[in-house]
C-alpha cells in the first residue's frame, strides 16, 4: 500500500544534493588544475634560471657559458613540458655585460613563462587572458679562481 506524504518537498535531497555538487564540484576541479599548471610553471621558471645561470657561472669562456645554459634551460623545460615559445631567458653580467666568465662577476638569469590556463581554447575571444606570467630569477658567482680571459 502506498503511503501519501504531507510534504511534497520528500524525495528531493538526492537530486539537491547531485545539482548542488556538480556546482561545487567543477570550480573545485578547474582551481585544482589550475594552481597544477601554475605551480608547475614556476618550478619550470626557477629550475631552468638556476641551471642556465649555473652553466654560465662555471664555463671556461663566455661563448661555452651561454650555449650550456641555453641547454640546460632547454632540459628543464621540456621536462616540464613548457613550449620554448612561451619563455623568455634575460641573462645580465656583471661587472662586464659581455662577459660572463669574469672572476669575482655575477651572473643574474631571468626566467619569464606565460603558463596557459588550462581549458582555455586558444581561439577564445574573451577580455580575461588565457596565460599567467610566472617569472624566476637566479644569481650566481663566478669563482674568484675562474680562469681569466
Amino acid at each position: 500500500m502506498r503511503r501519501s506524504s504531507p510534504n511534497p518537498e520528500q524525495g528531493s535531497a538526492a537530486v539537491e544534493v547531485l545539482v548542488l555538487g556538480v556546482l561545487l564540484l567543477v570550480p573545485l576541479v578547474y582551481l585544482i588544475l589550475t594552481v597544477a599548471a601554475l605551480q608547475g610553471a614556476a618550478f619550470a621558471a626557477e629550475g631552468a634560471a638556476r641551471q642556465a645561470a649555473r652553466s654560465l657561472a662555471i664555463a671556461s669562456d663566455d661563448a661555452a657559458g651561454r650555449s650550456a645554459a641555453d641547454r640546460a634551460a632547454a632540459v628543464v623545460l621540456e621536462d616540464w613540458r613548457i613550449d620554448a615559445a612561451s619563455v623568455a631567458v634575460e641573462v645580465r653580467c656583471s661587472p662586464e655585460p659581455a662577459d660572463c666568465s669574469r672572476p669575482r662577476g655575477t651572473v643574474d638569469v631571468r626566467v619569464r613563462i606565460a603558463a596557459a590556463l588550462p581549458l582555455m581554447p586558444p581561439a577564445l575571444d574573451v577580455d580575461a587572458p588565457a596565460t599567467v606570467a610566472v617569472q624566476a630569477r637566479s644569481v650566481q658567482r663566478v669563482s674568484l679562481f675562474a680562469e681569466a680571459p
